[in-house]
């Protein structure tokens, strides 16, 4: 058994020990057995983190956008001289298999290359002569400190790939909430941030109970927050947030719907969608825990999902030949657990049963092997809420009109996607669809960081969506300046027009 390694948190640039007498247990998902204890922060902690981001805010603020740049050029060649350092730590405390590590750490790698090219990103626009005599400009200025609240599932992407790149190159200031399933790899990235010449106080990571974070959500320093998690607590952090003057982006549950028509070669997309559903063991709103199958191919699509999915070689996560790994903890493994059971009570065909999982010499680890339910109809909870773990669900429609009917009655619109050869279809769902991302013959629809991340309907609660365009204008607010200069005849003038602006 390795030592436990007792963590702190990180405010104005350094390690520090906490007061708090509440420590929560980090796991190692494989194994089961604890790996670390992060702190509870208290109060006065968590304020202490955002009074150092305030501090550091009207210096970082005010470094040239190209010189914020230069941070982010350092950052990206030590994200790649880390880079199994940075997967090891994500699979070790996430349960993610190692490819999967891989593909969380490259996300935030590819949104700090999205940082770099900042200068570019906050290009204003001018317009001379606007009306006679008059220029106008629009600048994109930071605003202040912002929080991130960040979830287990992702702890490369999403604290410091959405949250923390974007934010900080538009000269802003943040505090991330790390989660405490997971916040060794945010940690590991604050120490690569400092020597990449981060100046202190810029990025500030706290772990707390949700009682302390509601400092986040109120505290006046506290310009906006980005959040990521369940659409109950992201409801709250919309409302709470945005009643105390600051902007949200809540980023929230998911149940996508693959589109399956009797076109489309089954084999291939069999495939896709196996390594939709049960990658990161479903543990990501972009999983795709459903499938719509015109009734024509239904079985045959059926029997090869679960011939691929018995096929998956689940096991511990640094194993480089599993497939899948664990979920992220024993509570966990009892709520999908308990999701199974209720399927099963709701009628659905169960035809491959992932429940009590075990792996030879990881009988401890938190284990569910790939589960999929068949002939699951519209009344049917298993199929409709998200369940946040390896569980697919078939329903079948007779055509295309009864497909995206039924997936655009779903409260959630994070991603669809559709399988099929015929481009009149394709176009039709790409129009028609609710989902913000949408795949045509593409499991995982989530776009490069130069697009946003655009979940709809009860999958996100704000304005403006994570990266891309959208991830700028979150992070800066617009400011319009008008000039006028004035002629010998004007400099002259005893009168002055009683409108004396544009016209």
């Amino acid at each position: 058994m390795s030592e436990i390694k007792i963590l702190k948190y990180y405010a104005g640039g350094q390690w520090i020990e906490s007061k708090s007498e509440k420590y929560m247990d980090v796991f190692d998902p494989s194994t089961g057995m604890v790996i670390a204890k992060t702190p509870c922060c208290t109060a006065d902690e968590v304020n202490d983190a955002i009074a150092a981001a305030a501090k550091a805010y009207p210096g970082w603020s005010t470094i040239p956008p190209i010189k914020r740049a230069a941070v982010f050029f350092k950052l990206r060649r030590l994200i790649e001289e880390n880079f199994d350092k940075l997967t090891e730590t994500v699979a070790r405390e996430n349960g993610k298999a190692w490819e999967e590590a891989q593909g969380d750490v490259l996300k935030a790698k590819e949104a700090t290359e999205l940082a770099c090219g900042i200068p570019n990103l906050l290009v204003g626009e001018a317009l001379r002569d606007a009306s006679k005599g008059f220029d106008t400009v629009l600048y994109r200025e930071p605003l202040g400190v912002f929080a991130g609240i960040a979830p287990f599932n992702f702890p490369a992407m999403i604290p410091m790939g959405w949250m923390a790149p974007i934010c900080i190159a538009c000269g802003n200031t943040i505090v991330i909430k790390a989660a405490s399933f997971t916040p060794m790899t945010a940690m590991l990235f604050a120490d690569l941030y400092k020597q990449a010449g981060l100046p202190d106080g810029v990025l500030n990571i706290v772990t707390c109970s949700r009682n302390e974070a509601e400092l986040l959500l109120t505290h006046p320093e506290i310009k906006g927050v980005s959040f990521v998690g369940s659409t109950s607590v992201g409801l709250n952090v919309y409302r709470k947030a945005a009643a105390s003057g600051k902007r949200v982006q809540a980023l929230c549950e998911a149940k996508n719907h693959a589109l399956v028509l009797e076109d489309a070669p089954i084999e291939r997309t069999a495939r896709g969608i196996i390594n939709a559903a049960f990658g990161c063991a479903g543990e990501r709103c972009m999983a795709l825990p459903v499938v719509v199958a015109q009734e024509s191919i239904a079985d045959e699509l059926a029997g090869w999902l679960v011939k691929l999915a018995k096929e998956i070689k689940v096991g511990p996560a640094y194993d480089k030949a599993s497939g899948m790994g664990p979920v992220i903890n024993a509570g966990h493994k009892k709520f999908v657990s308990g999701w199974i059971d209720k399927g099963v009570a709701e009628g659905a065909k169960l035809v491959l049963d992932g429940r009590n999982y075990t792996v030879s010499g990881y009988e401890e680890g938190f284990y569910i092997g790939p589960t999929i339910f068949d002939h699951v109809t519209p009344e049917m909870t298993i199929g409709d809420n998200e369940v946040f773990g390896p569980v697919l669900c078939i329903k079948r429609v007779k055509d295309f009109e009864e497909g995206i009917r039924l997936m655009n009655n779903n409260k959630f619109a994070n991603g669809s996607v559709i399988f099929t050869q015929n481009g009149y279809y394709s176009r039709e769902f790409a129009r028609r669809t609710d989902g913000g991302m949408v795949g045509i013959n593409v499991g995982i629809p989530v776009p490069v960081g130069l697009f946003p991340f655009s979940g709809h309907k009860d999958s996100f609660f704000g304005d403006l969506h994570v990266l891309g365009k959208d991830g700028v204008k979150f992070f800066t607010e617009t400011k319009c300046v008008t000039t006028r200069w004035f002629d010998q005849d004007e400099l002259k003038a005893e009168k002055v027009n009683t409108w004396d602006g544009m016209i």
